[in-house]
């Protein structure tokens, strides 16, 4: 157990050179996509003209969220 001790502490490049395995193999790097921002204005400005109730489906529903979470705060910890 205490003679396998520098084995545990050897680097992988010295284990695999010890053992007669070849290197790794370098890995390319990854390439993100890029994002065209003008693109993807003028598809959302093309749908909210298209659309134009959107926004207001939006509001609404957050203006709902805040309300429920209102009312269960006040019925959870019975404020009233």
């Amino acid at each position: 157990m205490y003679g396998n001790n520098s084995i545990l502490n050897m680097g992988e490049a010295k284990r695999r050179k010890n053992l007669g395995i070849s290197p790794r193999e370098t890995t390319e790097d990854i390439k993100l996509p890029q994002l065209d921002k003008k693109a993807i204005q003028q598809k959302v400005r093309s749908t909210l003209y298209k659309y134009p109730i959107i926004p207001f489906l939006f509001y609404g529903g957050a203006i709902l969220i805040l309300i429920g979470g209102l009312f269960l705060a006040f019925k959870f910890f019975n404020i009233a």
